[in-house]
């Protein structure tokens, strides 16, 4: 990746505590919550908040979804194969984030594993992070 981690986008945001759980004991306790969905495990991982205004906000909200987003540098375990182990991941919008590690959107919930971190950011460098 580029310098665009320099500029703040991913720089260190408030500390959060993901899952401290081994990969097969995440994946069983996120299936209580999560019986259908696809679950990805990722370690290295960022939330991020996107700024917007509160009409947008209200779309957003229309739409079943937050203004949140997950990034992650390793991918550790994606039921559907979709990404491989150690490559990154950034996800659409977030629908929820529960019990400080799951967070879902529309077809897919995410397991955070270890630490990782949390911060605002605007929409275009939310974006920018695919064409690193």
């Amino acid at each position: 990746m580029n310098g665009s981690t320099n500029d703040g986008l991913l720089g260190d945001g408030a500390d959060l505590m993901g899952s401290e759980l081994s990969l097969k004991e995440a994946l069983i306790a996120a299936r209580k919550y999560c019986k259908w969905m696809p679950l990805c495990v990722v370690e290295e991982w960022f939330i991020l908040d996107a700024i917007v205004t509160d009409a947008e906000r209200a779309k957003v909200a229309a739409a079943g979804c937050q203004p949140i987003f997950l990034f992650a540098h390793k991918v550790v375990h994606d039921d559907q194969r979709r990404f491989e182990p150690g490559h990154w991941v950034r996800s659409s919008m977030g629908t929820a984030f529960k019990e400080g590690y799951l967070f879902e959107t529309r077809n897919t919930v995410y397991v955070l594993l270890g630490p990782g971190h949390r911060k605002s950011s605007s929409i275009e460098a939310i974006f920018s992070i695919c064409s690193w």
